[in-house]
Formats: structure tokens, sequence, C-alpha cells
């Protein structure tokens, strides 16, 4: 595939082709309309993966920018490190992932609150139906095979712990939007996701700046998130009311609801807010749609999906 470059402002940036693993998006965009501030600092600052060259420019192109959802998900199995490393080899700088909390206080991840569809758990342990995360230790989900139930070839892959999902991403240099799944089921998970998160290096300038957004449709763990760790860029998923989304700016940087609840009154409303890094909020919307155009998606008023 034929590499160009262009010059902007001076600078010569690396323009290549990304093919988005996403079939709601299934035309090829290039990164270098692929820009936000999800891929770039307050200042200006641009995010660099592969050998240090940069794979997103300025913002105000046609294309969306677009988050591996829990990983390239259409290509290995959600969630794990094989699907870090799909979404890398296709060029997605940001993943989005889901975490959750062993029985003996683990942090691992994994979507759903129950093992059953994603690993092998009612062969192994057939007399512990429901197969919830938290019945478990991080030892027993470590037997668990993660990766047959998408093909045969990814037999033998293993729910990562957040530590192994953490150095993976850091390999790569990719970003993180990190959500913290049912966290009414896990009290305490926000401090201590944020004490992994600075324990593995990731709550230090670089990272807060250029590579991490933690979300969750809990508005009140987002809330709790920001006032442990202002300098951590948030997220709410789903779509609150009008009224409330000034109160939520106070804490929140990005409000991302499902693509089919945007409407362009609610996306300028959430644009005329700005959050409490000083920067317009932002829309990433999920569950976009397998026959979304790129020109549908802009169309919307969103920075981004989640796909």
């Amino acid at each position: 595939m034929v590499r160009r470059s262009v010059r902007v402002r001076g600078v010569v940036w690396l323009r290549r082709p990304l093919r988005v693993a996403s079939g709601a998006l299934a035309s090829v965009v290039t990164l270098t309309v692929a820009s936000s501030a999800l891929a770039s600092g307050p200042d200006g600052q641009q995010l660099a993966t592969r050998g240090g060259k940069v794979v997103s420019l300025q913002a105000g192109g046609s294309a969306p920018f677009v988050i591996a959802h829990r990983g390239a998900s259409r290509y290995a199995p959600e969630n794990t490190l094989a699907a870090v490393d799909a979404a890398y080899r296709r060029g997605l700088v940001w993943v989005e992932n889901d975490v959750q909390r062993t029985k003996d206080g683990r942090l691992i991840v994994l979507h759903d609150t129950t093992l059953n569809r994603t690993t092998n758990a009612a062969k192994v342990f057939p007399g512990r139906a429901p197969w919830r995360v938290g019945d478990f230790t991080a030892a027993e989900i470590a037997r668990l095979d993660a990766g047959s139930w998408f093909g045969k070839r990814f037999a033998g892959e293993h729910v990562p712990t957040l530590a192994d999902y953490l150095r993976r991403l850091d390999r790569h240099r990719q970003g993180l939007l990190l959500e913290l799944k049912a966290p009414e089921r896990y009290p305490g998970i926000e401090r201590q996701t944020l004490r992994e998160l600075r324990s593995l290096g990731w709550l230090d300038a670089a990272h807060l700046t250029n590579r991490l957004v933690i979300q969750s449709f809990c508005v009140r763990c987002v809330k709790r998130v920001h006032k442990l760790m202002p300098e951590v860029r948030t997220g709410i998923l789903g779509r609150p009311s009008l009224s409330k989304l000034r109160r939520y700016a106070r804490f929140a940087d990005q409000i991302n609801p499902r693509m089919s609840d945007v409407g362009s009154r609610w996306a300028r409303v959430v644009h005329g807010l700005h959050g409490p890094h000083g920067r317009r909020l932002e829309i990433y919307a999920w569950d976009v749609g397998a026959q979304a155009s790129v020109r549908a998606v802009r169309g919307r008023g969103v920075e981004g999906v989640i796909d």
C-alpha cells in the first residue's frame, strides 16, 4: 500500500489509508482527517505511534475519528490482547474496553458481567451458573479459553487483566477509552482503577493528555473519578436530557450516546458547553449500525464513533 505525506504548517505528516475495523464505516478513511481532542492534547500536541510517526492531524476533516470497540472485535475476540493487536495492525490508535473486578479483587477486561458468552466457563465450571465475574477468582478466570468461541485460531486466548491490557497498549502506543462496567457491583472500583493506572504509569502527563479517557453509564461514578483525579478526562455513556447537560459538564469531557439517540439540537447543546478541562464537550457515538456511511455519521454532529 502506497504511503503519502502531506505538509501542514511546515511539518510533514504521514498520510496513509486506514481500513476501519467496522461494518459501520467499511470504507477507507485517511488518518489525516481522523482527529479530535481524543487524539491531541489541549495545546495541540499530536498522538504518535509506530516509530514516532504521527497518525492523526488537525480536526475539521470529513471523516469521524474511529475508536476500536472492545479492540478490533470484528477481527479478533473482543476485549482480548488479540483484539488490541488487531486494532494496531489496522492503524487504529484508540481502543475501548470494559473493566470489572474478580472475587479476589483483581481488575480484568471483560464486557459481560457473566463469563459464559465469551469463555468456556460453563464447561470448566459446570456447577457455578450463572457464572458471574465477581464470583470467580482471577486464577479461575485465567484458566478459561476466551478465544475459541470466535474462531479456532484464537483458541487459548485469555481474559486479560487490566495490567496486561495496559502493557500491550503501551507497547503499541495506543490510547484507551476505559469503561467502568457495572461499577455498582464493585464498590470502590473507581479508586482501584486509578491506583492501577498510576502504578503502570498511565497517570503521567503524556497519558493524561493524549491517551486516556474513563467513561461509564454510572454518572455518579464518573463524577467520583473526576473528584479523585481531576486531571483525568472522563465521559458519560448514554444520552442525558438537555436539563442535565450543564451540570454534567462540570465533571465530564464527553457525552457518548447510542448513535440513534443523537439529534441535531441535542448535539448543538452538547457542543455549546465546555468540560472541566476547558474544551468543548465531545460526542463519541456507539451502536452505529452496519449500513451507516461516513457522511451519515458526520451529519449527526459527532466527533467520532466507538465501533
